[in-house]
């Protein structure tokens, strides 16, 4: 797929992985919007990324998403690429006094449902461009638990479904290509709490997730995810005690 000279909006775009991939297309001639809810994070953002916007939006605010759809579709008609990059973590074990309930309705609220609300409203610009693509952001637990992080861990496993029948339903009479970038740990200040300082860094992902979208390759593998996929793929129950470093 071509991705220069398109419009694209990027949620969570102000810093991590999403900063990295707005700086990346907006180099490549790409009209980048960047939502996110804190007004100082989009700013800074802006000021290094030229051919740039931002909305600020908290994509859990029903208002704030009905807002951003609306502010989009009048101002950027031309929207072709949706990147849900935005997302929340907890790094807990499961316990009587874990909260894992509450902790869970928030990752999920913000890396599963609020994905399908933005995907969902903005289906309309995108089948209307003769070439669109939806990036949702996933992670290596989507294909085994870690149990450090074990809520948000199932939140992936739910993007990574979605995303598969996302793709195989827009597959027929839309031009509308669904990938999924499915890092491992990556350093960032979203995953600081869970030794974020040892994971690739962000402009990596985002090199990786651009080069997927060009030459047309939809779940992307990136780092060591591609070599745990196979692992997995062969023993289940050894990536398990992989991710989790069981030793007997």
């Amino acid at each position: 797929m071509n991705i220069t000279n398109k419009t694209i909006l990027i949620t969570g775009g102000g810093s991590g992985i999403g900063f990295e991939a707005a700086k990346l297309l907006s180099a490549k001639g790409n009209k980048v919007i960047i939502a996110g809810r804190t007004e100082s994070k989009l700013e800074a953002a802006l000021e290094v990324l030229p051919n740039a916007a931002a909305i600020r939006c908290d994509i859990n605010d029903a208002d704030d998403v009905k807002n951003l759809i609306q502010k989009v579709s009048a101002n950027y008609p031309e929207l072709s690429v949706l990147i849900n990059n935005a997302g929340r973590a907890f790094t807990y074990t499961h316990s009587e006094e874990a909260l894992a309930f509450e902790k869970a309705a928030e990752e999920f609220e913000t890396n599963y449902f609020s994905l399908i609300r933005l995907t969902e409203g903005f289906l309309h610009l995108l089948k209307s461009q003769q070439e669109a693509a939806i990036v949702n952001v996933s992670s290596i637990v989507a294909y085994s638990p870690q149990y450090l992080v074990p809520t948000y861990s199932d939140s992936k496993a739910a993007v990574h479904s979605y995303t598969l029948s996302l793709r195989h339903t827009l597959a027929n009479n839309t031009g509308v290509k669904v990938f999924e970038l499915l890092p491992p740990m990556v350093n960032t200040e979203f995953s600081k709490d869970i030794g974020g300082e040892n994971g690739i860094p962000a402009y990596q992902v985002a090199e990786e997730l651009i080069n997927a979208i060009e030459n047309n390759i939809y779940e992307i593998q990136v780092g060591q995810t591609a070599e745990f996929r196979k692992f997995y793929l062969s023993s289940p129950s050894e990536a398990f005690e992989m991710m989790n470093q069981i030793k007997e």
